[in-house]
């Protein structure tokens, strides 16, 4: 995936030489005034131009009566106009070649006519906060933000107003390359401002905070690049939930981005996903001020120093549930940990340090220096609250700047309240790349980012399309002629023998050639779910059984039956391909049969997906631990089941632009391998209809 060039109106207007403010005032407090007062703070900006009909002068500058009397097209429009005159100015900016504009205001019922008076002219927003390019010194903003930015490695587009503000005004050590409040995106999008910042030498890390999806190829192709190019992209994204759902639709107008398509483009592109804004600007602060973990094969996990026992088991407790791994330390470091500690105080990771409360900078240095020894552990965090020392003692901090001197790994404090912290101490330690991190389960959320990120990323390669048997399936499914059964068969996943019969006898003789005992199933195509109408019958041990259930399913769902091997007991899956509104068609696995609702879990990719990537969506699933073996019973067919999902993303690839939904459930694994027994196709033009 090649990631296209950035366009050149939208570089001329991230990167603004000359601007022109419309709605420019003197009045404090106003859009005008504080819009007027950015492009003066921006260094970046070589000329501008301030436009207003009712001033003659705006901050002691000479103001313009309308946008026409701009002498030459310009970069950057800043539209701190009421909503009525935003149509008429942003088809003006478009037709004297202006490169781009800001809209602040809501628009709200303009959309369209925005759309079709920009006309090839870059638009950020509506309902924005605007950007700041803090490495090119331009401040395209409607709204007061801190004077002084220094540039640093973070790109963030976010479509909240409120994250913008919120990121730029911490306290915390967040330095920006480029920052945008990029509002409802009517014609510049997240992709659009990401592929900029790709494009920035500056930009190590990248921040999303999305409430959906737009443009979703060329997102792709600059998440791709991103990956390629180690950048860590760091993504907060809502609507997630039902109700989250429903307020981003009234929010902004948009389709909410379905946690399932989020899910999918994390794991494709290596993206971390953060669940709250404590976790991103803990994940932000670790990925752009500290340190990376070594690329190894599969890192192995971090060590915590504390100087207290119940904290200790805090951290223990929310790592373990967060799937954070402890590194599991050597005997010899053990052993040295041994002869520095108090007695009574283990050796061990997490560990606790805390004893008679002297010499407490050397001993912390001690321990922190031999865990950082250690080859297993890849980072190392002082698991202490940060908190004011009214006695004047500073032997953390100094334990901490030895430590950071002493290794190249990552080094962090890991605080367990943010309220408590020492704002000065931190600010020094941050200021020595050592990440301050102010919560139990964001800090570890965000270590657990750090380690991930070692892991060397690798995307899928697409098998080579068989061409006869797309076009053959993909005129069969437009027609409305595709069996299901026949069509996940025929891209290789083993399904139970069936016939489909029309009559008592034929399905007499059928079961007999199967071999008994078999079941029964309405083959009514308009049945999506055959138990909810009680169209199923089975165990049918002999033909008295077959020909009296065929008589019962015919008389109240039709005469067409499928007649089919029952099989012995094992694991059920589920499997298939279901279209997402803003991505496209996903693989998704999960539980099966009766355990569907009771285990609630599904993983989900986007094709292609190999083997190594389906052994991934399987690991995170529960129902796995039935296949490898729960509780004494033997292990089952888990390579049946990969290579199951391998060939259900190869349907997905060759016809997922005519297909809605495929499902395979269940899906039956046996010792010997996997095989399908139901299931389910649905078109696209069967969806719209």
């Amino acid at each position: 995936m090649v990631l296209p060039p950035v366009r050149p109106r939208l570089a001329r207007m991230l990167e603004g030489r000359t601007v022109a403010a419309v709605g420019a005032s003197d009045r404090p407090d106003s859009l005008g005034w504080r819009m007027a007062t950015e492009v003066l703070r921006s260094p970046g900006i070589a000329r501008s131009w301030f436009v207003n009909p009712r001033h003659r002068t705006v901050l002691g500058r000479p103001c313009l009566p309308s946008l026409t009397d701009v002498p030459d097209p310009v970069d950057l429009v800043l539209l701190g106009a009421p909503d009525r005159a935003l149509v008429e100015q942003v088809r003006l900016a478009s037709a004297r070649g202006d490169a781009g504009a800001v809209v602040f205001g809501s628009a709200h019922g303009l959309r369209d006519e925005l759309v079709a008076a920009a006309d090839g002219l870059e638009l950020c927003g509506p309902s924005c906060m605007g950007f700041v390019n803090v490495t090119r010194g331009v401040r395209a903003l409607g709204y007061l933000e801190p004077e002084h930015l220094p540039p640093g490695p973070i790109a963030l587009v976010t479509h909240s107003g409120s994250v913008f503000s919120a990121l730029l005004r911490s306290h915390r050590r967040l330095e920006y390359s480029l920052v945008v409040s990029s509002g409802q995106e009517l014609v510049t999008t997240t992709a659009d401002y990401l592929t900029h910042a790709l494009e920035q030498e500056e930009t190590r890390v990248v921040a999303l905070v999305q409430e959906t999806l737009r443009d979703v190829p060329r997102l792709r192709a600059a998440l791709a690049e991103a990956a390629d190019r180690d950048i860590p992209v760091v993504a907060l994204t809502v609507g997630s939930s039902r109700r989250g759902q429903a307020l981003v639709g009234a929010h902004s107008g948009a389709l909410a981005g379905s946690d399932a398509a989020w899910e999918a483009l994390a794991a494709a592109y290596d993206v971390h996903r953060c669940d709250d804004l404590g976790e991103l600007a803990d994940s932000l602060e670790t990925f752009a001020i500290g340190r990376r973990v070594r690329p190894r094969a599969r890192p192995h996990g971090i060590a915590t120093v504390h100087d207290s026992g119940a904290e200790r088991v805090l951290v223990a407790d929310v790592a373990e549930r967060l799937g954070v791994p402890f590194a599991d330390l050597s005997e010899a470091t053990t052993a040295k940990l041994a002869t520095v500690l108090d007695p009574g105080l283990e050796p061990d990771n997490p560990l606790d340090v805390w004893g008679g409360g002297s010499r407490t900078e050397d001993l912390f240095t001690d321990c922190l220096t031999t865990l950082a020894d250690d080859d297993a552990v890849d980072v190392v965090a002082l698991a202490v609250d940060l908190v004011p020392e009214y006695d004047g003692d500073f032997a953390f901090p100094r334990a901490l700047a030895r430590l950071s001197a002493h290794t190249d790994k990552p080094v962090v404090v890991l605080s367990n309240l943010s309220s408590a912290i020492d704002r000065p101490v931190a600010a020094d330690l941050r200021q020595q790349g050592i990440p301050v991190l102010e919560g139990t389960r964001s800090g570890l959320r965000a270590l657990g980012h750090l380690l991930a990120d070692a892991e060397p990323a690798r995307r899928p390669v697409a098998a080579p399309v068989q061409h006869d048997r797309r076009d053959r399936w993909r005129a069969r499914l437009m027609a409305g002629d595709a069996d299901p059964l026949t069509l996940v068969a025929d891209y290789g996943i083993p399904v139970a023998p069936w016939v489909t019969v029309r009559d008592a006898a034929a399905a007499v003789r059928a079961a007999a050639e199967l071999g008994h005992p078999v079941v029964l199933k309405t083959a009514d195509p308009s049945v999506t779910h055959k138990v909810d109408v009680d169209g199923v019958r089975l165990a049918l041990a002999d033909a008295s059984a077959v020909a009296e259930a065929y008589a019962d399913l015919a008389a109240h769902l039709g005469p067409c039956v499928t007649v089919q091997r029952q099989l012995p007991p094992g694991v059920e899956i589920a499997l298939g391909v279901h279209r997402d509104p803003l991505v496209g068609p996903l693989v998704v696995v999960g539980a099966g049969g009766t355990l569907v609702e009771l285990l609630a879990q599904r993983a989900v990719a986007l094709p292609p997906v190999d083997e190594a990537v389906a052994r991934r969506l399987l690991d995170s699933l529960k129902v796995t631990r039935l296949l490898t073996g729960h509780r004494g019973r033997p292990p089952v067919g888990v390579q049946g089941v990969v290579d199951a999902v391998v060939a259900m993303s190869r349907l997905a690839e060759e016809l997922g632009d005519v297909l809605e939904a495929v499902d395979v459930n269940p899906l039956v694994v046996h010792p010997g391998g996997a095989v399908a027994v139901d299931a389910l196709v649905l078109t696209r033009t069967a969806a719209r209809g």
